[in-house]
């Protein structure tokens, strides 16, 4: 999973499904039918790609990716074992480092990885089983703090069988990790002496001269908080991508992106504003795909007391949560805010996905009196403003947001109002999403966050992020959330390949997790993206917003007009 700040969209992330929902785009033909454009003459070479961003990378060094603008990032930068096709299956693609699907034994618990032969770092070394092997090594190991440890503790050997071959035998079945290994991996050449626990600060992912990259793009420039560069590999071992050189802009918020796509100053924003959406459309030549996504928001509470004041947890109790639950407005935020383009959740599973447990979860309607009531019932007692008051202490908390997220911006206000009319103090603050995952999220110092996960693939284990297995800094778990009950269910949910088996666990896990609530789940929602009129493309190579970094499905088989 990654956090979805910057572009709205894991760092690091979990679980999700494909949906059955037709895909939405807007104007409905696909520019590979549209009269008078350079698709029909077929793809042309060269040319320059600008992406718009309200966030920088923290870092793209892939042992430690967990937001969406280093994810994007690292996209062009470097190939993955394998990766997901339209449908979310797990395949080798011409430009994958696999050269064919994973071997999986009988038992469920051996992978055997077959490496191209052609593969090749950008500084002509070859990609061969010793990268594999040194980066889900270095993953596991937890010195090295990676947050992808809680995908590899399942682990017990990884072998190189050959050059081009790994094999992986787990302790136990893990029905994720096919999941897992579609991933992109680091040069062992480069990093093998350097100690796991200083891996973090070393420039590798920081700084583009050394960092040796095996995708279509080189990283050649990063200018922070105002652009990053990457320009074709002339001696990328794959198919070469037609785009020439792709930067990645940034800019103070969303508002500033779309006015930017509007005049063409950059050809592709991956997140405009719901409210905007319909001034972008008078632009006949801006295509706009907007779809649900394999994303969700949420409220994140933090059970670590040290975050606050005199160690008092305002919100520590269930009742107090399940209050705050039902004191939100979230239909209307989804209404008037998301403009109708969201679905509520009330657990980590996305609606209309096979792990969804339905009926199984507590839904909290928006119900003001039925907050008070269990804030009474929990102790709470009107102060002399109107604040709520238990034990000499207010309930009071801050919601920290990224600066620059104009959804979120506007979630925050409506809570705000909507938990002060029930007697609760809550102070947004907005924060740098850069500094913000660094400062705050990866070691889990705030109250309270309005955050997002993007699932980086369609399996629902939840694991990593509600487990008291992963606290910081070995995990996801940044809110220093335990239920051993919710522990055990997670455990049970991905020692099954049996899809049925599975869902009816995590119908158990839905039951648990929306009545406990460390998060209060609030909607599915989609990133509308816009593509500006020098891009082109095959049907085949469109977006598909269903999937992590969707937005780039197919992105080398893309080209852009030059004039």
């Amino acid at each position: 999973m990654v956090v979805a700040g910057c572009s709205e969209s894991s760092s690091t992330d979990t679980d999700v499904e494909k949906t059955d929902t037709p895909a939405q785009t807007e104007p409905t033909g696909e520019k590979a039918s549209d009269p008078g454009t350079s698709v029909a003459e077929g793809p042309t070479d060269g040319g320059t790609l600008t992406i718009s961003s309200f966030s920088d990378i923290v870092s793209a060094n892939p042992l430690f990716i967990q937001d969406t603008s280093s994810g994007d990032a690292a996209y062009f930068m470097f190939a993955n074992l394998y990766d997901l096709d339209r449908q979310g299956n797990v395949t080798a693609e011409p430009w994958s480092l696999a050269s064919e699907k994973p071997e999986i034994s009988a038992d469920g618990k051996t992978y055997t990885i077959k490496l191209k032969t052609t593969a090749k770092w950008s500084d002509g070394q070859p990609v061969t089983a010793d990268d594999v092997v040194f980066t889900f090594n270095a993953i596991r190991d937890p010195k090295a703090a990676s947050p992808g440890i809680s995908q590899f503790d399942k682990v017990d050997t990884i072998e190189k069988v050959d050059d081009h071959t790994v094999r992986i035998t787990l302790k136990q079945v893990y029905a994720p990790f096919q999941y897992v290994i579609a991933s992109a991996i680091v040069p062992a050449h480069v990093l093998k002496d350097v100690k796991p626990e200083e891996l973090l600060k070393h420039p590798y992912g920081t700084d583009p001269a050394k960092t040796v990259t095996n995708g279509p793009w080189k990283w050649t420039e990063w200018k922070q908080k105002q652009n990053l560069t990457f320009e074709a590999d002339p001696n990328y071992w794959g198919p070469k991508p037609h785009i020439q050189k792709v930067i990645f802009k940034i800019y103070a918020d969303q508002n500033t992106e779309v006015q930017a796509l509007i005049k063409g100053d950059v050809d592709l924003t991956q997140a405009i504003p719901v409210t905007q959406v319909e001034a972008v459309k008078q632009k006949s030549d801006i295509n706009v795909v907007l779809e649900p996504g394999p994303l969700y928001e949420y409220v994140g509470f933090n059970f670590n007391a040290d975050n606050f004041k005199d160690k008092f947890i305002p919100f520590a109790t269930p009742k107090s949560r399940q209050a705050i639950a039902y004191a939100l407005n979230r239909q209307g935020m989804v209404d008037n805010v998301l403009k109708g383009t969201g679905k509520l959740m009330n657990a980590p599973f996305l609606p209309g996905s096979w792990a969804d447990p339905g009926d199984a979860v507590v839904n909290y309607g928006y119900d003001a009196e039925q907050a008070k009531k269990l804030l009474a019932e929990d102790g709470w007692v009107a102060g002399k403003d109107g604040i709520l008051e238990k034990d000499g202490h207010r309930f009071a908390f801050e919601l920290q947001y990224n600066a620059g997220n104009s959804r979120r911006e506007q979630v925050a206000a409506v809570m705000q109002q909507n938990l002060k009319d029930v007697g609760i103090e809550m102070t947004p603050k907005a924060v740098d999403f850069s500094a913000w995952v660094e400062q705050n999220l990866t070691p889990g110092k705030y109250e309270a966050v309005l955050l997002s996960w993007s699932l980086n693939n369609p399996d629902p284990d939840g694991e990593s992020i509600f487990s008291s297995k992963y606290f910081p800094p070995n995990g996801q778990n940044s809110g220093w959330y335990k239920n051993e009950k919710l522990d055990q269910l997670w455990v049970d949910g991905y020692s099954t390949v049996d899809q049925n088996a599975r869902k009816q666990i995590y119908a158990e896990v839905g039951k648990e997790i929306s009545t406990d609530l460390p998060y209060v789940f609030m909607y599915q929602y989609g990133l509308p993206e816009g593509l500006g009129p020098k891009i082109n493309y095959a049907e085949e190579d469109a977006p598909e917003p269903t999937l992590p970094y969707g937005y780039f499905f197919h992105i080398n088989n893309w080209w852009v007009d030059s004039k």
